[in-house]
């Protein structure tokens, strides 16, 4: 089976996470979906480039998903959802590229 790239596990986990939490009113069901995306995404990074990498990766996840809720104040939710995203998807790519 075909691994998923990382930096798509982490920018749907982020996506996905807010998705879940607004569509269903249930901000810790959103919780549920972006820590097991977190928790997915940092293993492909261990495996792929090392602890040192996905240490510093998870905590550039948890820095989007903190820095979205500023943001969202001055671009609107889904904006700077899709915006630290992005952001998270290019760092994990820049970081794993030529690893593994």
């Amino acid at each position: 089976m075909p691994r998923i790239p990382a930096p798509a596990i982490a920018a749907v986990g982020l996506v996905g996470g807010y998705a879940v939490a607004r569509w269903t009113k249930k901000r810790p069901l959103g919780g549920v979906v972006l820590a097991g995306a977190g928790a997915l995404a940092a293993r492909e990074w261990q495996q792929v480039a090392g602890g040192k990498a996905a240490a510093a990766l998870t905590g550039a996840y948890v820095a989007a998903f903190a820095g979205s809720h500023p943001l969202a104040k001055k671009v609107g939710a889904w904006p700077a959802v899709f915006s630290v995203a992005g952001a998270m998807a290019g760092t994990s790519w820049a970081v794993t590229r030529n690893k593994g």
